[in-house]
């Protein structure tokens, strides 16, 4: 993918991540749920909208607080989505193919992890 065409899908990302939708208005977000947010916009945002229905390249993670949650068997929401991003080839929604990045478990410490949970927690 060429440079003007990356700058243009990061923005169009950027856009739609802050467009309302689903997603929470910052003066409501705990500074844990902020610093999830901006994680979430540096390493997510590109590929996963927060309005429903929004596709990039992976699923819209509008809802995801609640559609986690007995998304597989056994599993409560916290489970599933620290396991879809840490081994993403485990979960692949149906349409998607597994394009997620492999390294979310090596680059991203614990707190961080937890930060990003704790923002998609607030996208309900």
């Amino acid at each position: 993918m060429g440079r003007p065409i990356l700058a243009t899908v990061l923005l169009l990302s950027l856009s739609l991540t802050s467009c309302g939708g689903n997603a929470p208005k910052a003066e409501r977000l705990t500074e844990q749920e902020r610093a999830g947010e901006r994680l979430f916009i540096q390493n997510c945002a590109a590929c996963h909208a927060t309005i429903p229905e929004t596709i990039i390249v992976g699923p819209s993670l509008a809802g995801i607080a609640v559609s986690a949650e007995g998304k597989v068997p056994g599993q409560d929401a916290r489970s599933y989505m620290e396991s879809s991003i840490l081994e993403p080839s485990e979960y692949i929604n149906d349409g998607f193919n597994d394009l997620m990045p492999k390294t979310f478990g090596k680059t991203l410490t614990g707190e961080e992890l937890d930060s990003l949970l704790a923002y998609l927690f607030t996208l309900k």
